[in-house]
C-alpha cells in the first residue's frame, strides 16, 4: 500500500541508533505515524522539526501497519518558530490538541487551520486569538462544540455576553445577568459577527472558556492533564499582546503630538 500527501511535522521519537518514528498531521489522512530510516542523520534532522511542512510518501504491506515514510521538505519554518515564546509553546500545544483525535482520522479543516496559524504565531496581535479558535475547532471535532451564535434562552443574536457552563451555548446579557456569577464570560471577539480584535482581558477570558470545556469534556474523563505547553503559550501570548498594545499606543501618541506641531 502507498499514498502521498502534504503534512506538518508534529514530533519524532527515536527508534534505534539511526531511525525515528515521525508523527505528522496530513490533510487527507489525519494524524499519522511512520518510520523514517536514517531520520537522525544530519540531512534529515532539520527537516523533521515540529512545524515544518513536508511532502510525505507512506508505504506499508498492510493498512494497519506502522509503515515507512519518505519525507521531502516543502517549507522549513521550524527555525523561525523557535524565535518567540508564543511560537515555541504554540507548536507544542497544538500538537497536544491534535493527539486528542483518533490516529488516521481525517480532519482537513484542522490541517488547514494549523498551517495558517503556524504562519502567524509570531504576530502577537493574532497568535492568541488564532489559538483559541483552534481549540474551539478541536472541541467541535471531538463532539463538544460550543454554540456561540444565538442566545440559548431567547434566541436573539445580539449582545451575547455569557456562555452557559452546562450547555456550552451563548446567553445574551439581559437573560444572563441574574445568573452572571454562575456563567462563563463570552469574549466579544468570539461572538457571532464580531469585528473587533482580542485585547488582553478578552483573550484571557477566551482561554478560560476553552480551558473549562476541554477539562470537563476531554481531559477529566480521560484522566489526563492539560498540556503544560498550553499554560506556557497563554502566558507568552498575553505578555506579547500587552507589549504590542503598549507599543501601538505610544506610536499613536507620538503621531498625535507630531500633528499638533
Amino acid at each position: 500500500m502507498q499514498w502521498q500527501d502534504q503534512a506538518i511535522i508534529l514530533g519524532v521519537k527515536r527508534l534505534g541508533e539511526t531511525s525515528v518514528i515521525a508523527e505528522v498531521m496530513t490533510r487527507d489522512r489525519g494524524r499519522h505515524m511512520g518510520l523514517v530510516r536514517s531520520g537522525r542523520s544530519r540531512a534529515m534532522q532539520p527537516v523533521l522539526q515540529a512545524g515544518n511542512l513536508v511532502e510525505v510518501t507512506w508505504r506499508a504491506r498492510l493498512h494497519e501497519h506502522l509503515g515507512e515514510f519518505r519525507i521531502e521538505p516543502v517549507r522549513l519554518r521550524a527555525a523561525r518558530l523557535m524565535e518567540t515564546a508564543t511560537a515555541v509553546y504554540g507548536v507544542q500545544a497544538m500538537g497536544a490538541l491534535l493527539r486528542l483525535l483518533p490516529e488516521r482520522d481525517p480532519h482537513p479543516h484542522l490541517y488547514d487551520a494549523l498551517d495558517v496559524i503556524l504562519e502567524n504565531l509570531q504576530n502577537p496581535m493574532d497568535a492568541g486569538e488564532l489559538f483559541v479558535r483552534f481549540e474551539l475547532a478541536v472541541l467541535n471535532d471531538l463532539g463538544f462544540g460550543l454554540d456561540l451564535t444565538a442566545c440559548a434562552a431567547t434566541g436573539v443574536r445580539d449582545d451575547l455576553a455569557f456562555v452557559s457552563p452546562k450547555s456550552g451555548r451563548a446567553v445574551c446579557r439581559a437573560a444572563g445577568l441574574p445568573w452572571a456569577d454562575k456563567m462563563l464570560a463570552l469574549p466579544p471577539f468570539l461572538a457571532a459577527g464580531a469585528v473587533e480584535a482580542a485585547d488582553c482581558e478578552s483573550l484571557a477570558a477566551a482561554f478560560h472558556l476553552t480551558g473549562f470545556f476541554l477539562h470537563r469534556h476531554v481531559y477529566e474523563p480521560r484522566g489526563i492533564e492539560i498540556a503544560a505547553a498550553r499554560d506556557g503559550f497563554i502566558q507568552a501570548a498575553l505578555k506579547a499582546l500587552s507589549t504590542a498594545s503598549v507599543t501601538a499606543e505610544r506610536q499613536q501618541e507620538r503621531l498625535g503630538a507630531a500633528f499638533k506641531h
